[in-house]
């Protein structure tokens, strides 16, 4: 279908050659539920790019993860970049459509793991002779490729679109966060007066003082041999980014003693919060707030992992204002003095000194209503827009097999 390119990862010792000049995508990078890559950890500079010349990909190739965590992930290059060695990137010849080609590798992508040979360490593996020589039943009149890629594409247009909307909503919920309890522009604020540094009715609390209840999440068993258990789905840390952005699919179905299960069960406004099993580079704390309509995308109820935080407050109608000052102490760095590095790399959550330690600044009742107000809003259309998303890619996964068949002709 075309030339298969292997990217190539410069050696991190030599900073000449990390930048901004060009595109760097790592497994690492791509989501399950985004079609294209558009933000990455690292780019290669202009050094770089000049010397590795040779494994620049082009705008529409289509980068399939081959090292590592394969079948689950892939790409397509939505400008002239380069890849670390970790994927295999084909750029089609004329007689292939690339978004055909796309959908079509991600119809099969499951499969991947069967031309799995490993490594000495365990890692999963398909070298790139391995992954050229995978041959898959593909159409062969262009025309019709063009049109059955055409057709699947609106449907991540339309995923991408909504997508957009949700990221420009969290930095809008982000923004008034800031511009009323940082910078302290609330409604009224000019006529509010300045008490021991604080506006008139507002108080500083221990963010324990709010917090209910709190627990650590479960795991579960992966079978419901044992007749006291209760099948539940699971959210981890690293679910939490994709669940924002309508990906539902993917969260671990286990079975949880009842005993352990009533206490962890996730309810509406409850919070979950991160304390242990981010990476070096990601870190914890990652936040999100459980919601009627999220719970309802579920045929069984849903606990937190057990690297979480289950949080439940005294007062729940004000957890959209707690989840966003959580977002915002993560966003600008505040809770990276909690963390604690293992020997492993691994970070974990000084999560007992920050209930006891890290103040948050509660409004008077009027301007927590009227906030409460405008961020319920947003977080509410950020959600619906999650469900859409949701249905969009069901749809479209229920399509893909059928236009690759020929099942449904077009």
């Amino acid at each position: 279908m075309g030339t298969v390119i292997t990217g190539k990862t410069p050696p991190t010792t030599n900073k000449n050659y990390y930048g901004d000049y060009a595109v760097f995508i790592k497994p690492t990078d791509i989501s399950e539920s985004c079609k294209f890559t558009y933000e990455t950890e690292e780019m290669y500079s202009k050094v770089a790019a000049e010397k590795y010349s040779s494994s620049l990909i082009p705008k529409g190739a289509i980068c399939v993860p081959c090292i590592g965590t394969i079948g689950t992930k892939m790409t397509m290059s939505h400008c002239a970049c380069f890849t670390n060695q970790s994927i295999n990137s084909i750029v089609c010849n004329d007689k292939y459509d690339n978004e055909y080609v796309y959908y079509l590798i991600k119809n099969f992508l499951p499969d991947l793991k069967s031309y799995n040979k490993g490594t000495a360490s365990g890692r999963e593996y398909v070298s790139k002779s391995s992954f050229e020589s995978i041959e898959l039943q593909a159409e062969q009149d262009i025309d019709i490729q063009r049109k059955i890629g055409q057709i699947l594409s609106r449907y991540d247009a339309l995923i991408e679109n909504y997508q957009r909307q949700i990221k420009l909503l969290e930095e809008a919920a982000q923004r008034l966060y800031k511009e009323w309890f940082v910078d302290l522009r609330f409604p009224g604020h000019q006529s509010t007066p300045i008490i021991n540094n604080l506006p008139q009715g507002w108080q500083k609390k221990k963010l324990g003082e709010i917090i209910a209840y709190e627990i650590g999440g479960g795991w579960g068993f992966d079978d419901n041999s044992n007749k006291d258990t209760v099948p539940a789905y699971v959210i981890r840390g690293t679910d939490m980014e994709g669940l924002q952005n309508g990906s539902f699919s993917g969260l671990p179905f286990r079975y949880h003693l009842e005993s352990n299960f009533k206490s962890r069960k996730l309810e509406p406004c409850d919070i979950i919060f991160e304390v242990s099993g981010g990476s070096k580079t990601e870190g914890v704390a990652k936040t999100f707030l459980i919601q009627d309509s999220l719970l309802n995308q579920f045929n069984a109820p849903v606990i937190c992992a057990s690297f979480c935080k289950l949080i439940r407050l005294k007062c729940p109608e004000t957890a959209y204002f707690v989840y966003d000052t959580l977002k915002y102490w993560r966003a600008s760095g505040v809770t990276t003095q909690y963390d604690k590095r293992s020997a492993s790399s691994i970070v974990n959550y000084r999560w007992k000194d920050f209930l006891v330690q890290q103040e948050i600044l509660i409004p008077n009742d009027n301007v927590l209503s009227q906030y409460l107000d405008s961020s319920k809003q947003i977080h509410s259309r950020m959600s619906n827009l999650a469900i859409q998303i949701r249905n969009l890619s069901e749809a479209r996964d229920r399509l893909l097999p059928k236009l690759m068949s020929a099942e449904i002709e077009v």
